[in-house]
């Protein structure tokens, strides 16, 4: 007896997978027209449907929450605007259901669920009479003529529908092209959202349009491609190029996601799938269009199209067009036909429909940039926070809110510090590994649209059991694509802690390995919790020293594979820093005065997180303290609005930025990265002069004392004054690690600059 109830368990738990096994793989469907193949494919298994395609049909939900959250923000400026929804091929129903939970149903002034097959939609039917929604109309049409009701009573249909989805149906439609063009001409211009979700496969990516719109891991091998399509189509499911491709090519993009589903056997079978949000292009992008050219220093003129758009094949509608775009005024005037010719020849030009930057809803944070394969050795970030200190550049810079200034983005610590305590008017983020620039964005985001304890725990603490969540439903509409794809294809970096992902989070795993090994954990933690700079010196010398300089730590500092991959030092800055002396007497100068001068406690955040992997409330850089997080939400003087992120290298961004139009530079220690007589550090340093404004100030760092390029700054018309050195006597801010800070000044009397330099000396006496 007890063997039959087992059996009959048994049959019952998977009745439904054997269903979807037989009609899906083993009953042959025929060749009927589209409405008899689905119906005959569907009749048996639509009362198991949704229980058999969770596992199949994944980013159905990821794909609800996006929308949600960017619908919340399109309606913003016209609330009170009727919202229809139109489900395209929503078959039983799964999709409206599961929005109520991101979106409620009740919001929507109507919802309409477009579907062909009679056995999906009876499902449907049942489901949203339990839920008692009086506003949501099932009706059995062909998707590519669907005509609503309300069209009959004397609504427009041009324009009418805020919000319509196509969850894995557009590769089941054959009139595609018809379809597509049916719900362009309906969806709303400027409020209107279309959010896709389908299998697909994807060859390289050859053109402009591809290349501006981003989406990272898109392209698919050809065994894959091969594969699938032949797999799909005896189901009549095509998932060749030419669906994704005219969905971009007719809408603007917003984002763009392209995964893996590891179905059944993880690893083995990975189906490809894309998430994809899109707008009308016949939106308003005249705003993100002056932040491209105009205040990202791109182009010059207007936004019409340029002969190399026109290759692309793509059409740029009168609505996109805008009046020609005069240049921004410089820090002071200074423009020569010569200049303007010079812009011509070095801006990159983007027009708008090929890039998702001007189809996004709100923050022209993240210029856009064209893929390109030095952006591919970047698997990651290599700095998940800043290394220098920002105090002491506040001190030197006198930033003030007429100041434009250019900095390496790094993590984006130090440029969130200017914005909070000197608020300029404009902040140029440059950086060539792309990653980097998708932290900052998260930073910019989270601070836009998160509460102070969930943004202290993504970034002091480093964890946050709800980060992949919150990142679709909250974060996301203030991303760029390809900042999204990343953060969903990472979105495991804040599981435990964030400060050890990413390049430098190789020497916090090194150390805290090192702590453990030696029995220190206890002596760091209390290094961490002194409350006097003697206990703390104490401990410092009497613990943690001999470890951190014994022979075998020092000579990982020899090793360029190590100093590369865990501390992000380069072989040309390891050969200067070598040239002063050596590892050892390296780690001795930076650390010794380091623990005697400054609190670990109470502000020497710096080493804090190495030890920890964490900050504290106490120490922390700015943007993490509540008065700074405020500022920075409330966008105090546009501390927010100030910020614009390259992806580029340095010479390119300035050159597409007026003469005289910075007033403020921190190039950081990136210098050191070439090779001595590099030419390209000639080239940077003469844009970097025509850029700058007179009396313009510009901050390096170095790892030597005597750095070679100093001398082409001098040659080229800068005055150099070394400001401090690092020795082993005193620390020269709360890092210490590099050899000196030199300053220029562009275009200022030299008795000014020695007053300067005396100035400085006198307050470091």
């Amino acid at each position: 007896m007890l063997c039959i109830y087992a059996h009959r368990v048994l049959y019952y738990k998977f009745l439904p997978q054997l269903k979807f096994i037989w009609h899906c793989f083993l009953r042959p469907i025929g060749t009927a027209d589209q409405r008899s193949r689905l119906d005959q494919f569907y009749e048996g298994q639509a009362e198991v449907y949704d229980a058999t395609r969770n596992g199949l049909l994944r980013g159905r939900e990821t794909m609800l929450e996006l929308s949600a959250a960017h619908l919340r923000l399109l309606r913003e400026n016209s609330p009170n605007k009727r919202l229809v929804w139109v489900d395209i091929g929503g078959g039983t129903g799964y999709n409206i259901e599961a929005m109520d939970q991101f979106f409620p149903i009740s919001s929507f002034d109507a919802v309409y669920l477009v579907d062909l097959c009679e056995p999906l939609l009876e499902v449907a039917r049942k489901r949203f009479k339990q839920r008692g929604w009086s506003n949501v109309t099932v009706m059995c049409q062909d998707a590519s003529e669907f005509h609503l009701p309300e069209w009959d009573y004397g609504v427009e249909p041009k324009g009418s529908v805020g919000f319509v989805t196509l969850s894995y149906s557009l590769s089941m439609i054959p009139s595609f092209y018809t379809l597509l063009d049916r719900i362009d001409h309906v969806l709303a211009p400027e409020e209107g959202l279309i959010g896709v979700v389908d299998f697909y496969t994807s060859g390289r990516q050859a053109s402009l349009h591809e290349k501006a719109i981003g989406g990272d891991s898109k392209e698919c091998g050809w065994l894959s491609r091969w594969f699938w399509q032949i797999w799909f189509d005896f189901d009549h499911v095509s998932l060749s190029p030419h669906r994704r491709d005219y969905l971009e090519y007719k809408f603007g993009t917003v984002k763009s996601y392209n995964g893996r589903n590891r179905f059944v056997l993880p690893f083995i079978v990975r189906i490809p799938y894309y998430i994809w949000l899109g707008r009308s292009r016949s939106c308003d992008v005249s705003a993100f269009c002056h932040a491209f050219e105009v205040e990202g220093g791109n182009t010059i003129g207007n936004c019409s199209p340029s002969p190399r758009s026109l290759q692309a094949g793509n059409v740029v509608k009168e609505s996109e067009l805008i009046p020609s775009l005069e240049i921004g005024e410089p820090a002071i005037p200074l423009s020569t036909p010569e200049s303007e010719q010079h812009r011509l020849e070095t801006a990159v030009n983007i027009t708008p429909p090929l890039s998702s930057f001007h189809y996004q809803i709100k923050m022209p944070w993240r210029l856009p940039y064209y893929e390109s394969p030095v952006h591919k050795e970047f698997r990651t970030f290599m700095y998940s926070f800043t290394w220098e200190d920002p105090v002491e550049d506040m001190k030197y810079l006198k930033l003030g809110r007429d100041d434009s200034m250019l900095v390496i983005t790094s993590a984006g610590d130090n440029a969130l510090h200017y914005a909070i305590n000197a608020r300029p008017k404009r902040i140029h983020c440059v950086d060539m590994n792309p990653c980097q620039g998708h932290l900052l964005e998260l930073k910019l985001a989270a601070l836009h649209s998160l509460n102070y304890d969930d943004f202290f725990r993504l970034f002091g603490l480093g964890k946050h059991p709800k980060f992949s969540s919150l990142l679709s439903s909250t974060i996301s509409p203030y991303l760029s694509s390809n900042a999204y794809q990343f953060w969903r294809l990472n979105e495991d970096a804040f599981s435990s802690s964030f400060y050890i992902h990413g390049y430098s989070g190789i020497a916090l795993r090194f150390a805290r390995f090192l702590f453990r090994l030696t029995g220190l954990t206890d002596d760091v933690e209390r290094l961490c919790r002194a409350r006097t700079l003697y206990e703390q010196d104490k401990i410092w010398r009497e613990k943690i020293r001999p470890v951190l300089l014994n022979p075998v730590v020092v000579a990982l500092l020899k090793n360029p594979v190590f100093c590369w991959n865990a501390l992000g030092v380069p072989m040309n800055q390891r050969r200067l820093l070598l040239e002063d002396g050596t590892a050892y007497d390296f780690v001795r100068d930076t650390f010794d005065s380091i623990t005697s001068t400054y609190s670990l406690r109470d502000g020497a955040y710096f080493y804090l997180l190495c030890l920890l992997g964490r900050y504290t409330p106490e120490s922390c850089p700015d943007y993490l303290t509540q008065a700074g997080f405020e500022t920075l939400k409330a966008n105090q003087n546009g501390s927010l609005d100030a910020f614009r992120l390259h992806t580029e290298s340095i010479a390119n961004v300035l050159r597409g930025l007026s003469p005289a139009s910075l007033t403020r530079a921190l190039i950081m220690d990136h210098l050191d990265w070439f090779a001595p007589g590099a030419k390209e550090v000639d080239e940077e340093v003469k844009e970097l002069h025509r850029a700058m404004a007179p009396g313009g100030i510009v901050l390096w760092r170095s790892a030597g004392k005597k750095p070679w390029y100093r001398e082409v700054f001098k040659k080229n018309g800068f005055t150099v004054t070394v400001i401090s050195t690092r020795s082993s006597k005193a620390s020269i801010d709360r890092v210490n690690m590099y050899v000196f800070h030199p300053i220029f000044f562009s275009g200022i009397r030299r008795d000014t600059i020695h007053r300067y330099a005396s100035f400085w000396r006198a307050i470091r006496m």
